[in-house]
């Protein structure tokens, strides 16, 4: 590998900027393609999406994608339900949650905590676009302007817990924020697959699910 591939290679890491190394089998020259470059639906874009190197005719992709992230807010059951699920498939995991006494060790063993206004932890976490993001303390004022730093965001998932009546007031209150309807089209609420699930891990299990899907198909 030249030296200048390498550290373009080492940059796009350091920046979580997903690449491709694109080998020619028959010549050995090599060069780096960003996601963005990638075609829709062409066998590179694909093998982004599903994280999966792949031999295309004279070409081989050696996809390196940044490690996936979930930011969950809220210290709450159906979190904790979450993340054993998140952490199975690969999700590094973050949790932010103001109140104090939600949002502790004991509750949350061996997972990053942030006990803090999502305003003031969200810009630092930079949510780019492998970063699946979950809103899920049912309180406004905690919630609604996590998810007005989400839409903003390039996170491939956004999905917040309700009931469908309490989601329609959701957005008409991020509708007044100026968010337009392509915008909060991006937000899965209520949240997770219609599965009829019951309880915090069924719950859990329809979040993940949905996050798979648009992690892999781009759909909720």
């Amino acid at each position: 590998m030249k030296q200048e591939v390498l550290k373009a290679l080492l940059a796009a890491k350091a920046a979580r900027q997903p690449v491709a190394l694109v080998t020619d089998t028959k010549t050995g020259t090599q060069r780096i393609v960003a996601r963005s470059e990638a075609a829709p639906e062409s066998e590179l874009e694909k093998a982004f999406r599903f994280d999966k190197s792949a031999l295309v005719e004279d070409e081989f992709y050696a996809i390196h994608n940044p490690p996936l992230r979930l930011v969950i807010i809220g210290a709450v059951l159906i979190g904790q339900s979450v993340i054993p699920l998140a952490r199975a498939v690969g999700y590094d995991v973050t949790v932010v949650d103001p109140r104090g006494a939600f949002a502790t060790g004991a509750r949350f063993p061996d997972v990053a905590l942030q006990v803090d206004w999502p305003q003031d932890v969200l810009p630092g976490l930079q949510l780019d676009g492998r970063t699946a993001f979950i809103a899920l303390t049912h309180d406004p004022k905690i919630d609604d302007v996590a998810l007005e730093l989400a839409l903003k965001s390039d996170a491939f998932y956004i999905g917040a817990l309700g009931s469908r009546k309490s989601h329609a007031a959701r957005l008409e209150r991020l509708k007044a924020k100026g968010f337009d309807e392509a915008a909060l089209a991006r937000i899965a609420g209520p949240i997770g697959l219609s599965i009829g699930a019951v309880g915090a891990p069924e719950i859990a299990i329809s979040i993940l699910a949905q996050m798979t899907k648009a992690l892999r198909l781009g759909q909720l």
